[in-house]
């Protein structure tokens, strides 16, 4: 950063130390409108980056919001790709809006949409969504929390987890089926099976040891173990599905879905996403197919559109690789 920017940035934080909110924000406008018509990208993203990090702090959220709005338009103008820098400011910048600043929605799509058209990820950086998904659940919103983690790194999996068994115990306990899918299938249409089981086990890890008197059979074999529950069956559903996915089993799939039919439709939402399951894993097509698969996948979470993110409409392999996030 340079001098002349320090010395801005001084000016401008004592007025906000002296409450001059409104002038310090203008002045930071001006300058870095300055800076971005001479193409002076480096300064206009160090003042911003800056400015807006300083109003956020001091409880401005939509004035320090609107300096990150401004930023992305520098960072799209500039072209700025993804790399560990220019993440790590936008990181620090999320993290410092106030709690339930709506301004906070509107940069975390922008910071995602950048991510995707500049970045090696079509549906954006997996970082970004672990940490914005991360953010969410902190906040106790669980359906914008889902969006992100599904398409998040390594350790969104266990976040994922443990906000959907978070949000399961203020329910009934027969619901945590329910609440387990919330997980399980959206890992699986993005083609996450390695997330999908992770997330699985530890939810129902979870479920075991807060619910002792839960009955629990362990069913193992030489190739796989299972817990079966039951008092829930839908949850045996799950784990078996996942079992299903991993040897690529068409007839099994078939199978478990007929025994399981009752149940199935009692959970109302299912029969989609088992569909896509169905035409991804074991070529089973789906007659028609009118919407795409993230519009699917957001109607199974509860969520609105997806950002124009689409389904693939190949079929995903019996034992696929993990999404390039994950190890």
């Amino acid at each position: 950063m340079s001098a002349k920017i320090q010395k801005t940035l001084a000016r401008q934080q004592e007025k906000v130390k002296e409450g001059q909110f409104y002038e310090a924000h203008q002045q930071l406008r001006v300058i870095a409108s300055r800076y971005t018509k001479s193409s002076d990208w480096g300064s206009a993203v160090d003042l911003l980056a800056s400015g807006a990090s300083m109003l956020l702090k001091a409880g401005q959220g939509a004035s320090g919001g609107d300096l990150c709005m401004f930023l992305m338009d520098v960072y799209g103008k500039a072209e700025l790709k993804p790399d560990t820098t220019n993440k790590a400011r936008l990181l620090s910048l999320l993290r410092e809006f106030p709690e339930g600043e709506p301004t906070r929605k509107r940069f975390a799509g922008e910071v995602i949409g950048w991510s995707s058209k500049l970045g090696e990820y079509p549906a954006g950086d997996p970082e970004l969504h672990h940490v914005i998904g991360t953010l969410y659940a902190e906040d106790g919103e669980a359906i914008e929390a889902e969006k992100h983690l599904t398409l998040g790194t390594a350790d969104s999996a266990a976040t994922f987890s443990s906000l959907e068994y978070d949000w399961y115990t203020s329910d009934e306990p027969s619901t945590a089926p329910l609440y387990a899918a919330r997980v399980v299938f959206p890992y699986l249409l993005v083609g996450n099976v390695r997330a999908a089981n992770k997330a699985f086990l530890l939810f129902t890890s979870k479920l075991s040891s807060s619910n002792p008197g839960l009955g629990v059979q362990e069913v193992g074999s030489t190739s796989s173990d299972l817990r079966v529950y039951p008092s829930l069956p839908l949850l045996n559903f799950l784990g078996l599905l996942l079992l299903a996915v991993e040897k690529g089993s068409a007839d099994v799939f078939k199978q478990l879905k007929s025994h399981y039919a009752s149940y199935i439709r009692d959970a109302g939402n299912w029969n989609e996403a088992l569909a896509q399951v169905g035409e991804m894993y074991f070529g089973i097509k789906i007659p028609s197919q009118s919407n795409p698969l993230f519009d699917m996948m957001n109607s199974f979470m509860g969520g609105g559109g997806s950002g124009g993110q689409k389904a693939a409409s190949r079929r995903v392999e019996a034992a696929p690789a993990p999404a390039p996030a994950l190890d």
